[in-house]
């Protein structure tokens, strides 16, 4: 879909029709909506969360929720345009994200470039906001894997040709995220890959080897850094040290403890009153469940749940092999963040820092995560009207 004028690509920007294409469908309803409910449950549960803490740091309650609130906008307008765009578009430009993401990995690494926040240096600043290039590298590796899965379809069956490849590409964006140290996102990437690779058809022994290897470097990072051997053993028993190593963790405990099945009221919990680490950010989902209790936890989830079901539907009716890749890529992106984030904040996996999609406070986080869903609405307007058998997703 790539139109040749001269010597140059001029890129698809809006759908483009024919007498035998049809017109694109409209935006798929229930995936704007969920997400639209769950930047707004985001944004309200965010101030609650940061409000004390805005008004003591800041002298301004509502510092955290205006600097979000203006994430937000943009986010949104990225979400709707990117939607209204031709997703073919990714493939030509997949290339590129790919090393612009590679190069912003490198740059905040350099001390008088990248900003260190607790021990972590994670971000770039830039006209006074911060950017956190490992966010925009989960969408780049999405939008790689896409596209080589659509090139090296036939090969993926050798491990050489098909497995080798996009392997080096995330264990290079993985070991400069270690770097950081954000291990968080190193795991995103990494399962991003298991994932797609799985669903692309790559035949299980090479996908085990990978996965015994992938356990023996993590093994190995563990048992060399004092903190991660810490992290790991906290996890197992925090009780042990609930006002030093495993306060965050227990702390999150007692928020989930303290809202029950109702929970305590909006704007009513104690735990973000200085108790709980990262209340408005990487641990929200504790705050939602003191304030909003079971019910309202279990409505977040619910939510979540209709996002990603309905984000693989898009990928098995889509029209062509990259879009279905793509969509799942997507969908992918979004489960395994929050089933990390909802196991670390419930005690189920080691603290580890990354955000709930949507609801955490981060602006880098938050409009990677709508560009994503635009991509994915882009490519629900082009599939058929009726859902396909579960077979088509394209698993062999």
């Amino acid at each position: 879909m790539q139109r040749v004028r001269g010597n140059k690509i001029q890129l698809p920007l809006v759908w483009n029709t024919t007498a035998d294409e049809p017109a694109p469908r409209p935006l798929d309803r229930t995936v704007l909506v969920v997400t639209y409910l769950l930047t707004l449950i985001g944004l309200i549960i965010m101030f609650s969360a940061s409000g004390v803490m805005a008004e003591t740091r800041y002298g301004d309650s509502t510092f955290f929720l205006k600097r979000q609130s203006l994430w937000l906008l943009l986010g949104l307008m990225a979400l709707h345009w990117v939607a209204q765009r031709d997703y073919n578009m990714w493939k030509t430009l997949a290339p590129y994200g790919l090393v612009l993401t590679f190069v912003l990995l490198i740059l905040v690494l350099i001390p008088f470039l990248g900003t260190q926040v607790n021990g972590a240096r994670r971000w770039l600043r830039v006209a006074g906001f911060s950017i956190q290039p490992g966010e925009i590298a989960k969408l780049s590796i999405v939008l790689y894997l896409a596209s080589f899965l659509v090139r090296k379809e036939q090969a993926l069956v050798f491990f050489s040709r098909g497995v080798l490849a996009p392997m080096a590409v995330v264990g290079t964006f993985a070991g400069l995220l270690l770097l950081e140290p954000d291990m968080g996102t190193a795991v995103v990437l990494t399962l991003l890959l298991f994932g797609l690779l799985f669903l692309g058809g790559t035949r299980i022994p090479h996908l085990l080897v990978m996965a015994v290897c992938l356990l023996a470097v993590a093994y190995a990072l563990i048992m060399q850094s004092d903190y991660r051997r810490r992290r790991l053993l906290n996890f197992l028993d925090p009780w042990q040290d609930p006002t030093d190593a495993g306060f965050q963790l227990t702390q999150s405990f007692v928020a989930l403890g303290n809202g029950g099945l109702f929970g305590v009221g909006l704007g009513e919990g104690r735990q973000k009153l200085f108790f709980l680490p990262e209340a408005h950010a990487d641990f929200v989902l504790a705050l939602v469940g003191e304030e909003l209790g079971f019910l309202g936890t279990g409505l977040l989830i619910g939510l979540f749940a209709v996002l990603i079901v309905k984000g693989f539907k898009i990928a098995g009716r889509a029209p062509d092999a990259f879009g279905r890749h793509l969509a799942g890529g997507v969908t992918l992106l979004v489960g395994i963040q929050v089933l990390i984030n909802m196991s670390v904040v419930s005690g189920l996996l080691p603290t580890k820092g990354l955000t709930l999609p949507f609801v955490s406070y981060g602006g880098s986080s938050l409009i990677v995560s709508l560009v994503a869903i635009g991509i994915l609405l882009s490519i629900s307007r082009a599939g058929p009207t009726a859902d396909p058998p579960v077979s088509s997703f394209g698993m062999g």
